[in-house]
């Protein structure tokens, strides 16, 4: 059984309708790569993954005439795996996670997600969510936007048991950090604490974890994962990303030690789905975390059901998810959406109002590092053909960052 093809194709999805006017907030989500691996019986196995990524020749010829199988358990590109193990499955009549291990799980826990938003729109996405049937959410937390506020607004409206997922962003020493935490610990709807610190800071994961009771989530080990594991610097420990090879170590050994696993594919259904077969056999997943819910289509056509907070792994061959090739050459053939003319706008808590490019560099503005100014708020400014926006955009570019109030 030899691969006799490997194919890509650039993909434009539209983002949901919710996000209308929020272009410049999900710039880059709105793309994604597909992957058609055909083999010599005709078989064609898909994968995607987000963003454009482009294989080098090199990189197909390398593929070709070789056997699926060479690739079992290999660190692709995630959306190029997929593919792989779609066309085995498919080439054997049996669903991926067969050739993952032992099924322990028919369904595996989600999470929604959404890009740093203000409390108000927060609490909109918390709704949404809990209305789609998530009870996780996970979001990065912003230099721009106050997340005790957002927690706040998020704890108001979530149903009972529903759960955050905070993503700190490692970008932080610890006493940037610590009363943070000591903040978010007081709201029930917090679940999960990610990159609270530098990676590199294993002491200060270690000090953290021995005070708090939120589970703390580690990303990418600078160390591998096993010297991580033996210094018992995390509760959970991510992967998906990082390589599927890597990922099934890392799951494995984590559970061994008594720890769980967080799985992260980001793409749309597809790569759902794989998330879902190697979350049918990972031992003490959490949850998967994914981008299929920022989508208004998809390749497939469909996305994978949700109830009660998880979905299910599916049964047929390969991922188990049908491409539907008309969708595929359509997304392949719109053209990346352009961003708007927009400024970035910062509001301080002492009424001062700074006016960006794009996006505000809080620290070099302010000094301050994330999550240690409260109260302040932002949001990016379209172009509405006001002549008050014309006059603070020409000011922008001229002057770069312009200080009002």
């Amino acid at each position: 059984m030899k691969i006799t093809n490997v194919e890509y194709f650039h993909l434009n999805p539209r983002l949901c309708d919710r996000y209308k006017g929020h272009e410049v907030r999900f710039s880059g989500i709105d793309t994604q790569t597909v992957y058609r691996v055909t083999l010599h019986n005709g078989v064609i196995g898909y994968g995607d993954e987000r963003g454009h990524i482009t294989l080098s020749e090199q990189q197909i010829s390398a593929l070709v005439d070789q056997s699926p199988f060479n690739y079992l358990g290999a660190s692709l590109n995630a959306g190029l795996m997929g593919a792989l193990y779609d066309a085995m499955g498919k080439a054997i009549d049996e669903p991926a996670y067969k050739l993952l291990g032992q099924k322990v799980r028919d369904r595996v826990p989600v999470a929604a997600w959404t890009r740093p938003a203000p409390p108000e729109d927060f609490a909109s996405e918390i709704t949404r969510a809990a209305n789609e049937g998530y009870t996780i959410f996970k979001m990065h937390s912003d230099a721009r936007h106050d997340i005790i506020e957002q927690t706040r607004a998020a704890q108001e409206v979530a149903p009972q048991g529903f759960k955050l997922h905070w993503d700190l962003n490692h970008n932080r020493p610890s006493a940037a950090v610590l009363r943070i935490v000591d903040e978010l610990e007081k709201f029930p709807v917090v679940g999960f604490l990610e990159d609270p610190f530098f990676w590199h800071d294993i002491e200060g994961w270690r000090l953290l974890r021995s005070q708090t009771m939120l589970p703390i989530l580690m990303h990418v080990p600078q160390l591998g994962g096993g010297p991580e594991i033996q210094r018992e610097v995390a509760d959970l420990y991510m992967i998906g990303e990082n390589g599927l090879g890597n990922s099934i170590r890392r799951g494995f050994a984590a559970a061994a030690a008594g720890l769980s696993t967080v799985i992260q594919l980001t793409g749309g259904t597809l790569s759902k789905a794989m998330a879902m077969h190697l979350g049918a056999v990972v031992p003490n997943v959490s949850h998967a975390t994914t981008l299929d819910d920022q989508y208004a289509e998809d390749v497939t056509g469909i996305r994978l059901e949700i109830s009660e907070g998880s979905s299910p792994v599916p049964e047929g061959p390969g991922l188990g998810v049908d491409v539907d090739e008309k969708i595929l050459a359509e997304l392949a053939a719109r053209p990346k959406s352009e961003l708007p003319r927009h400024l970035g706008v910062l509001h301080l808590p002492g009424g001062t109002t700074y006016y960006t490019p794009s996006a505000p560099n809080v620290e070099q503005i302010t000094g301050f590092v994330e999550g240690n100014v409260r109260g302040i708020r932002s949001e990016f400014w379209n172009d509405d053909s006001s002549e008050e926006f014309s006059r603070v955009y020409e000011q922008v570019q001229k002057e770069g960052t312009v200080k009002k109030g």
